[in-house]
């Protein structure tokens, strides 16, 4: 079964199944998955019951889509996502994202929890993503190009859109949500960066480093979603954080950013919405 196939067959169980028809696609990050309660539910599916479908493995991802509508706009919301570090290949990683633009989303907005580079960043902040670095881990878009998605070679000079930023500025300024922007790096993990590699990837110029979302963003592009992204910053990275790194301390980070999370993505959904 190519890739394209196994698409193809996800597509269609899934169709079976929900008859939601999402305009906006939501990746939540870790500790950020209560989110998905806050929308009106409509319809939930778990990834475990989908036929060749990635199953999240990780403490704090649930792990399932949830349809419905946030703030009167029709949405797809992933609880939780898969990563390389689980024994994923790229291109499994992704087909979530290129199965959500299948069933009709246009948009994909990214969250995750990442690690804080730039100088001055706090625990519990947000980053706006602005660009982002991918040359540490494999492309989804190796191998044979699925041509009914997108060309083989596609321009990735405006990944993240400087419209739906814009609206993420305002909202976050509307409700005095301190908002730092900057370049995501990914890294397949899933140990923690060495400090070291923390000053390396300073140097090349990212902000924030995390262990998903680049690849996202790559495969959405590709098939002509629109992206944005947020970035919850759970911890400083290592040697810039005074104490060893935990995914318990990502996870608290993002219980402790959860009201602020909320306001800032119901907010920017509600107005992304008045626009498509």
């Amino acid at each position: 079964m190519t890739e394209y196939e196994r698409l193809m067959q996800c597509c269609e169980y899934v169709k079976e199944r929900i008859s939601s028809k999402p305009k906006i696609a939501l990746v939540l990050g870790s500790g950020l998955g209560q989110f998905a309660s806050q929308i009106e539910v409509q319809e939930s599916l778990s990834y475990s019951e989908i036929p060749n479908f990635p199953v999240s493995t990780v403490e704090g991802h649930e792990g399932r889509f949830v349809f419905g509508n946030c703030e009167g706009v029709p949405v797809a919301v992933m609880q939780g996502r898969v990563h390389m570090y689980e024994g994923y290949a790229p291109q499994d990683a992704v087909l979530p994202i290129r199965l959500l633009h299948m069933l009709g989303a246009e948009i994909l907005f990214l969250t995750n929890a990442a690690g804080g580079i730039q100088a001055g960043m706090q625990a519990g902040e947000f980053m706006l993503i602005t660009d982002h670095i991918s040359s540490f881990v494999p492309s989804p878009l190796r191998g044979a190009n699925m041509e009914a998605l997108g060309v083989r070679f596609p321009d990735m000079s405006k990944i993240y859109s400087e419209r739906l930023n814009q609206i993420i500025r305002q909202t976050a300024a509307e409700h005095t949500i301190p908002l730092k922007e900057g370049v995501y790096l990914q890294t397949a993990g899933p140990a923690y960066e060495s400090p070291a590699e923390i000053r390396m990837f300073r140097a090349l110029g990212a902000d924030a480093v995390g262990m998903s979302t680049a690849i996202e963003a790559i495969a959405a592009k590709h098939c002509g979603m629109e992206v944005c992204g947020v970035s919850c910053i759970s911890n400083l990275a290592a040697g810039i954080s005074p104490h060893p790194l935990t995914h318990e301390e990502v996870k608290e980070a993002g219980d402790k950013a959860a009201p602020q999370f909320t306001l800032l993505v119901r907010g920017a959904i509600a107005k992304i919405g008045k626009q498509i």
